[in-house]
C-alpha cells in the first residue's frame, strides 16, 4: 500500500519555504479565465458541462479524463477505489477508512447534487472516512490537473488533494524517493490556509529541505475554491484559483531520480484524515464532527 509520511510541525506551511520553492524572483502568474476572488467563486457546484464544454486554462491541452458527479449516487469503480486502512495506518491519523460504508452502513463517499462528497464521522467509538484514488493503475504522466473543492472546518481535519507514483515498488522506490505531489492540503486547526508540497528523497521535511508554499483564502472552508496542478517533464506548479501557489523546477532542483522523480505515471488521490501529526498536532475536537469534503468535479487535462 501507498505509505505518506507528512510533517509534525507548523513550520512545514507557514512559508518557510527556499528560493526555489517560492519561485525566487520569477513573477507571480495568473491563469486566464480562471476566478480569482471569492466573489467570482460560487458557494455552489458547477452546472452540467460537456466533455467538449471544458476548456483548460492553459493553451494547447485538451480534456483527457474527468468526473463532473452528475450521476448516480456512488462513485464509478471504473474511475475510482477506495482505501481500506485502520486509524494509525500512517501519520498516527485517527479515522478509519472503509470502502465505501462504515460497518453500520453510513456513507463515507457519495455523489448527490452535483458533488463527490467525503464524509467523516463518529460511530461505535470510532471515527470513519473515505480516501478514494482515480485511476489507481493507470494514473497520468504530465499534465495540468484541476480540482473544484470546498473543505471542512473543525480542529482535527486534513482534507488532501494530491498524487503519487502508479504501481510503486516500495522496497526498492521507497518514500520520499519514490515522489509525491501535494497539489492541496489544509489543516482545521490553521483554518483557511492551504499549501502545496513536493516529496522527493533530497527535498522533505525530514531533512528540513521540503519544497512547499502556503496561502491563507477566503472561505477555503465553507465555499468552493479551484486548486490546480501543472505538471511537465521540466516543472510543477500549482493554482489556487488561478494564483500561483508553489513553483518548482528541475534545473533548480536537479535532474537525478533523488531530485526529480517525476518522471513516470502518478495518480490523484483525495480523501478526509481525522486527527494525526499534523491535523492533530493540537489535539482535536470531536464535537466538529460529523464534517464533509465536497468535490465539484476532477479533471485531468494532457497535450495531443
Amino acid at each position: 500500500m501507498n505509505i505518506r509520511f507528512m510533517t509534525t510541525l507548523l513550520a512545514f506551511v507557514l512559508g518557510c519555504c527556499s528560493f526555489a520553492a517560492c519561485g525566487g524572483d520569477d513573477e507571480e502568474r495568473t491563469l486566464p479565465n480562471t476566478p480569482t476572488t471569492p466573489e467570482e467563486e460560487e458557494s455552489q457546484p458547477t452546472d452540467t458541462l460537456s466533455g467538449e464544454d471544458i476548456k483548460c486554462p492553459i493553451e494547447g491541452y485538451k480534456l483527457v479524463w474527468n468526473d463532473e458527479f452528475n450521476t448516480g449516487s456512488e462513485l464509478n469503480s471504473r474511475d475510482w477505489s477506495h482505501e481500506v486502512q485502520a486509524d494509525h495506518w500512517v501519520n498516527n491519523e485517527l479515522q478509519n477508512y472503509v470502502n465505501h460504508k462504515s460497518p453500520a452502513g453510513k456513507l463515507v463517499t457519495e455523489v448527490t447534487n452535483g458533488t463527490l462528497q467525503i464524509h467523516c464521522f463518529k460511530e461505535n467509538g470510532k471515527v470513519y472516512s473515505g480516501r478514494v484514488y482515480a485511476h489507481e493503475h493507470q494514473g497520468w504522466q504530465y499534465g495540468y490537473f484541476e480540482a473544484r473543492l470546498k473543505l471542512p472546518a473543525g480542529k482535527g481535519t486534513w482534507p488532501a488533494f494530491w498524487m503519487m507514483p502508479v504501481d510503486n515498488d516500495w522496497v526498492t522506490n521507497p518514500w520520499p524517493k519514490c515522489g509525491e505531489i501535494d497539489i492541496m492540503e489544509e489543516v482545521g486547526v490553521v483554518p483557511n490556509e492551504v499549501s502545496s508540497s513536493i516529496h522527493t528523497q533530497d527535498y522533505n521535511h525530514t531533512k528540513n529541505t521540503q519544497k512547499t508554499h502556503a496561502m491563507t483564502i477566503t472561505r477555503a472552508e465553507g465555499d468552493f475554491h479551484v486548486y490546480a496542478l501543472l505538471w511537465t517533464a521540466d516543472a510543477i506548479t500549482t493554482y489556487v484559483d488561478g494564483q500561483q501557489q508553489l513553483a518548482v523546477t528541475k534545473q533548480q532542483l536537479g535532474s537525478l531520480h533523488n531530485q526529480w522523480p517525476f518522471h513516470y505515471p502518478f495518480y490523484l488521490i483525495l480523501n478526509l484524515a481525522w486527527g494525526g501529526d499534523w491535523g492533530g498536532m493540537h489535539g482535536v475536537d470531536e464535537s466538529a464532527l460529523p464534517v464533509t469534503m465536497e468535490v465539484d468535479y476532477v479533471r485531468v487535462f494532457q497535450k495531443p
